[in-house]
């Protein structure tokens, strides 16, 4: 491939040379012989500052979206109008277009993507469709498993993974995409088959500032990035913001299928939830159909709802839609249990915003009051640095409002002082009134929470989730909340045997 065919479709506002290239970079490290660098303005960077670099590193080309640059003689130049834009043109052209092969759902809102995403990747595997899934969690592509920097990749590592998916006979890929993503353009030119849109609340304003422009980012999903809008638009009628999609999509000429609790193409009748799973009449636009999940939690009977409607969307029959749903156990660091033998529950959650510990915080209290006697809810939170700070007391008021007591701790503090984050917590907090404790060393909270804990009580680890590190202004530290716990546990004397997932019970969902 030469440079001019990479360009190709690109925004060039001037080029010269066409050299021979053999690699495509952004990060100036990974730049080598034969590379074009894309020096591009990022959020807290500017890619231009290491022209020079890229150069000495071998690189034949550079492509900028600064006009003030001045080029280097002995490589190709490129100036263009959006560095972004232009890295996800070139990053199509130089895997051959993956995303226009691969038919791709799209899922975004602010809770339930990452569980709405691995139900629809388990409905594809029980049609005997090969898939990649890409997420916060992980990236999965033809059985190999990636470490996920960001829920939804930038240009380049997306088109190489729809490109190894592709090489290994995959035809469908479950996409994660951010509010991030979506404004930074890291999806433009990705023509998505089906849009999923889960809810919206509070989160990520400290980057977006206001709701609006929140809204407006999940909003461009729908409206396409560069491309046409998708050709199924999927929303959640019971969120105020999901509601407003349908008539948007409409007039963009999409399909819409809508879910709800009680109402939409999907919804749910003689909904039984229990600690052992959840069991539903699930109502389609064609017929009603007896579904098992081992999923738990009227939060989860939602992404049931929104994956049955994105299986659907890509013509997954109802045999494969029941298998699926119900083959899925549990996804890593949501309602995620740690069962060392304790008399007690302990779950690690991702709740993150004020939203999600209300309904993790209701989800716990429905079970201890299933139990005998006087079990209480114990949560475990923080707030993460360098982040929203007016969310910051509506978790902590969200948190002892569901909880008996709360042990208030760090998250990923960042470059802020533990201890200010901490401070801005406990203002909801204390509005509660809840019994609770300050402790700023997450490993010793968690020893804490768990030793507050009583016969038949429930413990709940919230904020991380399924992540591996904590981040501190001293770097990535590693930190497992689910390996914490049990090595706490353990410490208590009790015995850990292996991770232990939610039982499914026997699959008895059947078309009806």
């Amino acid at each position: 491939m030469t440079f001019l065919q990479l360009l190709d479709g690109v925004e060039v506002l001037s080029e010269n040379g066409d050299p021979p290239v053999g690699g495509l970079e952004y990060d100036s490290r990974r730049a080598q012989r034969g590379t074009v660098f894309v020096a591009m303005r990022g959020e807290s960077s500017d890619g231009n500052r290491f022209i020079d670099q890229a150069i000495q590193a071998g690189a034949v080309a550079i492509v900028t979206d600064s006009a003030a640059e001045i080029p280097r003689g002995a490589v190709a130049w490129a100036v263009v109008s959006d560095g972004r834009r232009a890295l996800a043109r070139m990053s199509a052209n130089f895997y051959k277009r993956p995303a226009e092969r691969i038919a791709i759902t799209g899922i975004t809102g602010t809770n339930g993507k990452s569980t709405t995403a691995f139900l629809i990747e388990s409905i594809f595997s029980a049609a005997q469709r090969k898939s990649a899934l890409i997420g916060t969690i992980e990236y999965r592509v033809a059985g190999r498993v990636y470490p996920a920097p960001h829920t939804t990749p930038e240009a380049l590592e997306l088109a190489r993974l729809l490109n190894e998916a592709l090489g290994n006979g995959a035809s469908e890929a479950v996409m994660e995409v951010s509010s991030h993503a979506l404004a930074q353009q890291r999806v433009f030119g990705i023509p998505f088959d089906v849009a999923v849109f889960t809810n919206l609340t509070r989160d990520h304003l400290d980057y977006h500032k206001t709701m609006d422009e929140y809204f407006a980012a999940k909003r461009a999903l729908f409206e396409g990035i560069g491309t046409d809008p998708p050709r199924v638009a999927v929303t959640n009628l019971d969120d105020e913001y999901g509601a407003k999609l349908v008539p948007l999509s409409r007039k963009r000429s999409s399909l819409v299928l809508t879910y709800g609790w009680q109402r939409g193409d999907f919804h749910c009748e003689k909904c039984d939830i229990t600690p052992r799973g959840t069991r539903l009449d699930l109502i389609t636009p064609n017929e009603k159909i007896s579904v098992f999940s081992p999923l738990i939690g009227r939060v989860n009977v939602y992404n049931i709802l929104a994956a049955a409607a994105g299986g659907y969307a890509r013509k997954c029959d109802w045999r494969a839609i029941v298998r699926g749903i119900e083959s899925l156990t549990h996804v890593p660091g949501r309602f995620e249990r740690v069962d060392c033998g304790q008399p007690f529950t302990v779950v690690v959650d991702y709740a993150h915003t004020d939203d999600a510990l209300r309904n993790l915080t209701s989800l716990a209290r429905e079970f201890v009051r299933r139990g005998a006697g006087h079990a209480r809810v114990i949560t475990l939170f923080g707030c993460g640095g360098d982040r929203d700070r007016a969310k910051r007391p509506m978790m902590g008021e969200a948190a002892g409002r569901g909880s008996d007591f709360v042990v208030l701790t760090c998250d990923n503090p960042r470059g802020e002082d533990p201890l200010a984050i901490i401070n801005d917590a406990v203002v909801g907090l204390q509005k509660t009134g809840t019994k609770y404790t300050v402790e700023p060393d997450r490993r010793k909270a968690i020893s804490l929470a768990m030793g507050q804990a009583r016969p038949g009580d429930i413990v709940l680890l919230a904020g991380k989730g399924h992540e591996k590190v904590q981040v501190t202004r001293n770097g990535s530290l590693p930190f497992d909340d689910v390996e914490v716990a049990r090595a706490e546990l353990r410490a208590a004397g009790y015995e850990c045997q292996s991770p232990i997932a939610w039982e499914p019970g026997r699959a008895t969902g059947t078309q009806g």
